[in-house]
């Protein structure tokens, strides 16, 4: 439905576009748009509470846990509220799967819609003041309306997502979205509390010369892992490693290159998780021309086992990730 695309002028709010463009998708009746408005208005919440941290209080650790073993932030779960909130508020989504709770939220209403989001990605960067995010996938609901939510409407591959996107917490807010017909970004305007558009139809550099890579694991890395880190270091490659994977991919969409997770000794499976984080950035990256794999497999063709699945992930300019995992 390329056809249906309406290019908008840089400047254009992002309802405005989201109402001129919703002919691209197949159930254009109104919920999907919805879901992007309720995602965008919670992260303004997020946004607003992310700038203020230092002032009242909310940096720093829960003293838990979450369902991945990882320290819990005052903001994680801060964020988990403010989103929960606004789609329980809005009723298009019906299920909500997020890191910071254990299973699925079923939000018991008619929702077509089930959303996977990592509330605040890389939020221990917040203490000192680096850029954060949020990652969000947006799938359709499989079972009829009206039956229980089952795995079949919850553990759907990445390639079953209808839209995906990420908010940038840095210099500036950014909403980065793609509903499968290109990559386009917006910024939030501060004094009018409107998302603009400000980078129509991303796309990645095919190839880079920049890597992401923590790199006080090499000695953990796959043999082929540390020798692709080699190659970068032989070509005079930037290393550019953030700590926070939507700062780290969002410099790469723009200019190029590769953000590798690898697996490790201590995590064989890798780190990132499959669901809220690694498929809305492959469904974004290839949609920008770029490429997502877990060093063997397409990640958006992964079938999901739990909720929580983990998996390595290289992530990037479509040439650099081929390279990386032994293709080229």
């Amino acid at each position: 439905m390329e056809e249906s695309r309406i290019a908008l002028p840089i400047g254009t709010a992002l309802d405005r576009f989201i109402k001129n463009n919703q002919g691209q998708f197949q159930y254009a009746s109104g919920e999907l748009s919805q879901l992007l408005r309720d995602l965008a208005l919670a992260s303004k919440v997020v946004n607003r509470e992310v700038n203020k941290a230092g002032l009242i209080d909310i940096m720093g650790p829960m003293g838990s846990l979450n369902t991945t073993g990882e320290q819990q932030q005052k903001l994680d779960v801060l964020a988990n509220i403010r989103f929960t909130r606004a789609l329980t508020k809005g009723g298009e989504a019906c299920a909500i799967i997020s890191e910071e709770t254990e299973s699925f939220t079923d939000l018991q209403n008619d929702g077509k819609y089930v959303i996977a989001i990592d509330p605040l990605d890389g939020s221990s960067n917040i203490d000192v003041n680096v850029s954060i995010g949020t990652i969000f996938s947006i799938y359709r609901r499989k079972t009829p309306i009206g039956s229980p939510i089952s795995d079949e409407d919850i553990l759907q591959p990445g390639e079953e997502q209808v839209a995906a996107g990420y908010i940038l917490y840095g210099s500036s807010t950014m909403l980065v979205y793609t509903t499968g017909h290109g990559v386009n970004g917006f910024t939030l305007e501060p004094t009018l509390g409107e998302y603009v558009l400000s980078h129509p139809n991303m796309t990645i550099p095919e190839d880079g010369a920049t890597y992401s890579i923590n790199e006080g694991m090499a000695n953990h890395f796959p043999e082929q892992v540390r020798q692709y880190v080699q190659f970068c270091k032989d070509n005079n490659y930037r290393a550019r490693y953030i700590g926070s994977l939507v700062a780290d991919f969002h410099r790469n969409l723009l200019k190029g290159g590769i953000y590798i997770y690898p697996s490790t000794q201590k995590d064989p499976d890798g780190k990132l998780r499959l669901m809220y984080e690694c498929n809305a950035l492959a469904f974004l990256a290839e949609q920008a021309g770029g490429a997502a794999s877990d060093g063997h497999r397409r990640i958006l063709s992964i079938k999901p086992a739990n909720l929580h699945q983990r998996t390595p992930l290289f992530i990037g300019s479509k040439r650099m990730v081929e390279k990386a995992c032994g293709r080229s």
